[in-house]
């Protein structure tokens, strides 16, 4: 059974997060694959939307982690910092640049880029792709852009307060 990267983490309160592009489980569709990697895709990052958070949510960050990735260390393939509060969804290809986002900045994932790529696994088995919204107590992150969402997330786990997230897949 794969490990769980979340599980040696404090737990938070869940909430809920949904997609009407990506489903937990469900193979990744085409458009959310990389170009970037040749995986056929499109590197558009999915739509996004969530509630039911506590009341005491001030920020969001938004990643994107494919663990099974051959690295000690898995594979950031999002990061989504300083979304206000009151943001509770991303349109589809919000990734593309942080024009494209309705608030919040993106950082620097681990292809040295500040944008959304998509799965893009080697020839072999299936990958989990976990898309999380974490909430945090605070309204900013105080990280550069060239942060990792890794990093981002270590310095902000005193700060979280609830935890949503979906899990698609994808192989070849």
């Amino acid at each position: 059974m794969q490990r769980d990267p979340y599980a040696d983490i404090p737990t938070a309160p869940e909430f809920q997060l949904i997609s009407s592009t990506v489903a937990d489980g469900a193979t990744m569709p085409v458009p959310q694959r990389s170009g970037v990697f040749g995986a056929g895709g499109q590197d558009e990052s999915p739509e996004l939307s969530w509630s039911g958070f506590p009341d005491t949510t001030r920020g969001f960050i938004v990643t994107m982690y494919d663990p099974d990735a051959p690295t000690p260390s898995g594979f950031w393939h999002w990061g989504v910092v300083d979304l206000p509060g009151d943001v509770t969804s991303l349109p589809l290809g919000a990734g593309q640049d942080d024009q494209s986002l309705p608030a919040g900045r993106h950082i620097t994932n681990d292809a040295g880029m500040r944008r959304y790529v998509g799965a893009a696994p080697p020839p072999g088995p299936v990958h989990r792709y976990f898309i999380v919204v974490t909430a945090l107590d605070i309204p900013t992150v105080d990280v550069p852009d060239t942060a990792s969402p890794a990093l981002t997330l270590f310095q902000t786990l005193g700060n979280v307060v609830g935890r949503a997230r979906m899990v698609p897949t994808f192989g070849t």
